[in-house]
């Protein structure tokens, strides 16, 4: 790996900077304290949302100053954070439907569930409480408890269900599915999958760093590959279909490095550096950056 030193880092929460949602953030906010202070630009990067990010308390960690460089880009495009000069934070810009888009998206969940179990014989359960997506559990047997990041069994798992229930096209044939039902819904629909869940909305974690890196090219003049992206769920989960992580590499990102703490194997996007090492590489990634 290289020892270029980054302007701005965006990573990955749960899996990459921490061992799960519920785990002791001291060692990340330790070493993030540093760089911050320092002026380096650290970005967040979650589909979860601001309470799951060290029990909401993340600015805490931190002094006013500090929270000047530190960023926040969750909830699958949703929500994209920054912090007031008393260092409380707030939302800075956000991507949520309006009432009626986000009916369509659940009617386009529900019809999804209702293929699934009505051709398939196939169950799922469809969260509908989530502020600009669905999520549909194609796991519905299986609870990852902590571990709320991808598992690399579930791919294999869901693969082999999908062919017992007569469902030929896989993970990418359930994305399509769900952007094609999107469509007739008249929502043009950004569809991800985790293995687990078939998520169903009109934004990604693409949003967020495009979001958030035309700010810093206009207020930092950092440029794409000044960037670095960190994450472990950047693997091939069919044919041209990846994890969330690679969501942050887009037309706008794709000067900037991309690299994987996850120790699974199989395909990764172009230009993504497979490290494994788990939380404790990007961690001492950090620290090299201090």
């Amino acid at each position: 790996m290289s020892q270029k030193q980054y302007k701005a880092i965006f990573f990955d929460w749960d899996g990459t900077a921490v061992i799960s949602r519920k785990a002791p953030v001291d060692d990340a906010v330790a070493v993030m304290k540093p760089l911050l202070a320092k002026g380096i630009k650290l970005v967040v990067v979650s589909g979860t949302t601001y309470e799951n990010i060290a029990g909401g308390r993340l600015h805490e960690y931190f002094t006013p100053e500090e929270l000047t460089h530190l960023w926040l880009g969750l909830g699958r495009g949703a929500y994209n954070y920054r912090y007031h000069e008393d260092g409380s934070p707030y939302i800075w810009k956000h991507c949520i439907p309006g009432k009626e888009e986000m009916l369509a998206i659940h009617d386009t969940a529900y019809a999804i569930h209702r293929i699934l179990l009505e051709q398939y014989g196939y169950p799922t359960d469809v969260v509908f409480s989530r502020p600009n997506y669905c999520k549909i559990d194609l796991m519905v047997d299986n609870n990852r408890g902590d571990q709320l990041f991808f598992q690399s069994s579930e791919l294999d798992q869901v693969k082999q269900t999908l062919e017992t229930h007569n469902f030929h096209g896989g993970l990418l044939g359930l994305v399509k599915l769900a952007d094609e039902t999107a469509a007739e819904f008249g929502v043009k629909a950004a569809s991800t999958t985790d293995a687990k869940y078939l998520e169903v909305g009109v934004s990604s974690k693409s949003d967020n760093v495009n979001t958030i890196l035309t700010q810093l090219m206009e207020e930092d003049a950092i440029a794409p590959e000044d960037c670095a992206y960190w994450g472990d769920e950047y693997i091939g989960l069919d044919d041209g279909l990846f994890g969330s992580d690679s969501y942050m590499k887009t037309p706008l990102t794709g000067d900037g490095d991309f690299f994987d703490v996850s120790e699974a194997a199989g395909a990764r996007p172009d230009k993504v550096q497979v490290l494994g090492g788990g939380v404790e590489k990007f961690l001492e990634f950090l620290r090299s950056q201090v």
